[in-house]
């Protein structure tokens, strides 16, 4: 960590320390006294985590990312390197096509079950087990389900109630996990992990047990259907008494082994700190039961940090306001913690105020081993493959960025070794292919 007197910035994705005080020029200079030298002549250009030109006296503050770009093109009006296109510069680069994007082989860790609904299903169900839908229509639910209106996390969460009204049996949930399994592998998604709170589906008297038997077997069909791995998170809700979370914790490492990896916390933040469920994390990490917590959402850096420190998580959901703390930032990057990035719900939410400003980007500058999902397919009306877009259309990243976060995803896996690495190897082949295709 930076002393007191002593600034934490990143140049070109190097972490230094600087001075208080000091300039962009010194941070340059601090990493490559040629390239301080250049940017001083005017011959290179400096560029803050967004992409937008940072003059060589502007002051530091900690966090600060910078990226130093190539040298100019002698003569060239607009000083755009010959190497790269100025990060966040309108139209410096061709849009990457959506076929190039389905083709990337790539990992989703953060996908709620209850939240990635085909509509079409929904209204048969409903149809099944006499539950009405707010809309008679795929097309109309669609639009009904897709929120546009939440003002916080918790308006936002209200939606589930309409999807959780016909998931109350082992069928309904083995179908809807095997479609998910389906739409997942049509993004060019092989390994999936699906999250769900068992004992939400248990109002009608479906056995938790049950609860979890069902995904499974719709996982390991979809496995023989599509090729796409996949495993479940069991999920426990911070509004619920932390007996009910100990108890899913119990649940989930009943099933280690069976097709469950890991133990999570959801629901709203404000006013339920992760550190009430603590022994609940506590009973699967004495297991050897892999944690995650959603935090950063809808409560602030704090969050995290209770998540993190308090409760151990190995990988944090959201993590949007991860920001607020630069030295938290530092932590999470160097215990290698990964953030489980929604892009799309997290603007939802409000807790990103659009996609162009969502921190993705400068945890990505930062070295963070950043991941990019889908939170929820109905709720947000996405893709992974939209996901990604968003990410390249908004955050400027470029085909290599994206290659690097779908390899982060399969890195930050709740599997066991040999089968990380065996799947990380065969996604590093294919990427290598990609690539050479359309460089």
């Amino acid at each position: 960590m930076s002393e007191p007197d002593q600034l934490r910035i990143f140049v070109n994705g190097t972490a230094l320390s600087v001075p208080r005080g000091a300039r962009t020029l010194d941070a340059v200079r601090a990493l490559d006294p040629a390239a301080a030298d250049a940017v001083a002549a005017g011959e290179r250009g400096v560029t803050d985590s967004r992409g937008l030109p940072v003059a060589p006296d502007a002051p530091l503050s900690g966090g600060t990312v910078l990226r130093v770009g190539s040298a100019r093109r002698t003569g060239s009006p607009n000083g755009r390197t010959d190497a790269e296109p100025r990060r966040g510069e309108p139209g410096t680069a061709p849009p990457i096509p959506t076929d190039v994007l389905r083709r990337i082989p790539k990992a989703e860790l953060h996908c709620h079950l209850d939240g990635s609904v085909r509509p079409a299903t929904l209204i048969e169900l409903g149809r099944k087990y006499g539950v009405p839908m707010p809309a008679a229509t795929p097309e109309a639910l669609a639009r009904h389900m897709y929120v546009r209106d939440a003002r916080h996390l918790e308006d936002y969460l209200t939606r589930f109630d309409v999807t959780l009204s016909v998931m109350q049996s082992a069928k309904s949930l083995e179908r809807i996990t095997y479609e998910l399994a389906e739409d997942a592998a049509a993004d060019g998604v092989r390994y999936l992990e699906v999250r769900y709170a068992p004992v939400l589906n248990a109002r009608l008297g479906l056995a938790l047990d049950a609860a979890v038997d069902a995904p499974i077997r719709a996982l390991e069909r979809a496995k023989r259907d599509f090729g796409i791995t996949g495993r479940l998170i069991v999920c426990a809700l911070r509004h619920l008494p932390p007996a009910v979370s100990l108890e899913l914790s119990r649940l989930a490492v009943s099933y280690q082994g069976k097709g469950v990896v890991g133990f999570d916390l959801a629901g709203g933040e404000a006013g339920h700190p992760a550190s009430a469920h603590r022994a609940a994390f506590d009973h699967a990490h004495e297991h050897g039961l892999a944690c995650t917590c959603h935090a950063g959402e809808g409560a602030g850096a704090e969050s995290i940090a209770d998540a993190v420190h308090v409760c151990g998580a190995q990988r944090v959901g959201h993590g949007t306001r991860l920001h607020e703390d630069p030295r938290l930032m530092d932590e999470l990057a160097e215990r290698g913690i990964a953030i489980e990035a929604c892009l799309t719900s997290n603007v939802q939410t409000k807790a990103a105020r659009d996609y162009a400003s969502h921190p993705l980007r400068t945890y990505f500058e930062r070295g963070m081993r950043v991941t990019l999902n889908t939170d929820n397919r109905l709720m947000s009306g996405i893709t992974l493959v939209d996901e990604y877009a968003h990410a390249a259309r908004d955050l400027h990243f470029g085909l290599d960025d994206l290659c690097t976060l779908a390899r982060n995803g399969f890195e930050s896996a709740f599997l066991p070794d040999d089968e990380r690495r065996t799947l990380l190897a065969a996604a590093d082949r294919d990427i290598a292919a990609l690539k050479a295709e359309v460089a």
